[in-house]
């Protein structure tokens, strides 16, 4: 049987989905709080969207910021932006007004898409965007929901006029009034900025091509070549904005023309009830979504064999978690690696042959994986011998958004510098062993250190102040700030909480704090990061693997 790898050659996101749509038209596309959308519906809807962008004035390369949870205005304006010829920018939902302002300033982005959702259109207003397309959440309601909505929960809807709100109903009438042929996007023009740390901890942009987004789905099907188009239903759970959700869930699932179940937040009854009714066939997941879907099913009975197909990655899959979840689902789960840099996905063991235990697989397809001397690049090591993965292939990056110098840095004779320790064996697998950036990764997410290191030094308190990773049995990590005091002053760890908030992410909040009179440093005089953590778990290994405020 021809697999779905296969059935489409070289094309953009938008071509992608016209094709999709005319082979699978009244398959279910989208799904949301218990209502549909057929693929004929989706396809249309993007196409109207994306007039309605022209019609506002955005010209090829223009940059369109999403501010949005999972949801069906997501999808659809991800994709209308691309076949717009816009340049989609994701940003995390939970990011405050300052890291939204940083952010818009840096892509130089045109337009901001937003639920009419004050927690959202209040930080964007405080970051001062300048045009911001509101989309109602009762538009994608089925129709009580919505009527509830509107009774029980108008405080949390936008109700103010602001200058720069467009409502999306005007987007939609001046999008139905344009009849004029959409422009084909270049496969190899810029499609997606996706905000990173890259190999220093600085956000900066990874430029993906339309070609690289492509080429990163072809990649995710090639290692389940055993889908059945039009058949699946995928559990959209992962956050679209985030470089894993959006090529392994969103784009992966549109190209096999499957139904994306879209949650916009991770609450076990909401999940359970979501598996329950609506019986996904594939569940890409992250360790501690994977712990709690185990533990949860177990608890109510809830049956779990739908599921065939598991991908997981963004952080180390523990073995027992590993092996609870497969005893529920009857499936194994493929595990992987990947980076913002390379469009999501760089390695994955294959769906149903051989894994090794703590590998994450071989090279997607059309993917070399070199290891690399840190010390010289230019020094290839070979099997079983540890140094830094570094990748080439189609799904790799552009470069760095507005940064040459970092792009450079970057690469090595054409080959994406991961900043990861690991190794290759005989067979071609890929372990995994360290990594040379400071990078902490709790539940799947990227902190980066030392932004939140830059907002405590603010605090006219703090002389001294270190965030590093501790391990965590739910999230894998969690942030711990280590912080030394000025002489004479006070402040407490609630302080600290309240301060921090006001520039950094829920996400990003230290969970553990820890007060020294000075910090540990190397002979060089720099804070000694790696000290501390091994301090850290010698000394309360309990404590700090049972909190997760």
């Amino acid at each position: 049987m021809q697999s779905a790898i296969d059935q489409f050659p070289e094309q953009t996101l938008p071509e992608l989905l016209a094709r999709v749509a005319g082979e699978h038209g009244e398959r279910p596309a989208l799904w949301f709080a218990g209502r549909s959308w057929t693929y004929r519906d989706f396809a249309l809807e993007v196409e109207r969207t994306a007039r309605g962008l022209r019609a506002l004035g955005l010209e090829p390369g223009d940059r369109v910021g999403l501010f949005l949870p999972n949801s069906p205005y997501f999808v659809v304006f991800y994709y209308a932006v691309l076949a717009a010829g816009g340049v989609v920018v994701n940003f995390n939902p939970l990011y405050v007004a300052h890291e939204i302002a940083r952010q818009m300033e840096d892509a130089g982005v045109r337009f901001m898409v937003s639920l009419d959702l004050r927690r959202l259109t209040d930080e964007l207003i405080a970051a001062k965007a300048e045009r911001i397309i509101l989309c109602p959440l009762t538009g994608i309601l089925p129709p009580l929901s919505a009527l509830l909505f509107r009774l029980f929960k108008r405080r949390e809807q936008t109700r103010t006029r602001h200058p720069a709100f467009i409502p999306y109903a005007t987007l939609r009438a001046a999008g139905g009034e344009r009849k004029e042929t959409l422009p084909r996007p270049d496969p190899a023009a810029l499609a997606l900025l996706q905000y990173t740390g890259g190999t220093t901890g600085i956000p900066k942009a990874a430029m993906l091509s339309h070609a690289n987004l492509v080429a990163n789905v072809r990649q995710a099907l090639a290692a389940a070549p055993y889908l059945t188009p039009g058949k699946e239903r995928v559990l959209a759970l992962l956050p679209l904005f985030h470089v894993l959700g959006m090529s392994v869930v969103m784009n992966t699932a549109v190209a096999v023309g499957a139904e994306l179940l879209l949650l916009p937040r991770f609450e076990i009854d909401a999940l359970m009830k979501t598996i329950a009714r609506g019986r996904p066939t594939i569940f890409p997941l992250v360790p501690t979504i994977c712990a709690a879907v185990s533990r949860a099913a177990r608890e109510r009975g809830i049956d779990l064999s739908s599921v065939h197909t598991c991908f997981s990655g963004a952080a180390p899959l523990p073995a027992e978690v590993l092996a609870e979840f497969q005893s529920l689902t009857g499936c194994e789960i493929v595990e992987g690696y990947g980076l913002t840099e390379t469009s999501g996905i760089a390695t994955a063991n294959p769906a149903r042959g051989k894994k090794k235990i703590n590998s994450v697989g071989m090279p997607a397809r059309d993917t070399v994986v070199e290891i690399r001397d840190p010390d010289d690049p230019s020094r290839l090591f070979g099997p079983g011998e540890k140094g830094e993965v570094c990748i080439r292939g189609p799904q790799v990056m552009m470069g760095y958004w507005n940064r040459p110098e970092e792009t450079a840095r970057v690469f090595i004779e054409g080959a994406l510098r991961t900043g990861d320790v690991g190794y290759l064996d005989e067979e071609g697998y890929l372990f995994l062993v360290d990594r040379l950036k400071d990078l902490i990764i709790s539940g799947g997410y990227n902190i980066y250190p030392r932004l939140i290191e830059e907002v405590l030094y603010k605090h006219p308190a703090v002389a001294e102040a270190a965030v590093i990773g501790v391990p965590d049995r739910y999230r894998g990590e969690i942030p711990k700030a280590v912080i030394a005091l000025k002489p004479g002053m006070t402040v407490s760890e609630d302080e600290l909480r309240e301060f921090l908030g006001r520039e950094i992410s829920p996400l990003e909040m230290p969970k553990l704090f820890e007060f020294r009179t000075d910090l540990p440093k190397t002979a060089i005089g720099k804070i000694n990061k790696r000290l501390m953590r091994q301090e850290s778990l010698a000394s309360q290994p309990e404590k700090e693997t049972a909190s997760h405020g």
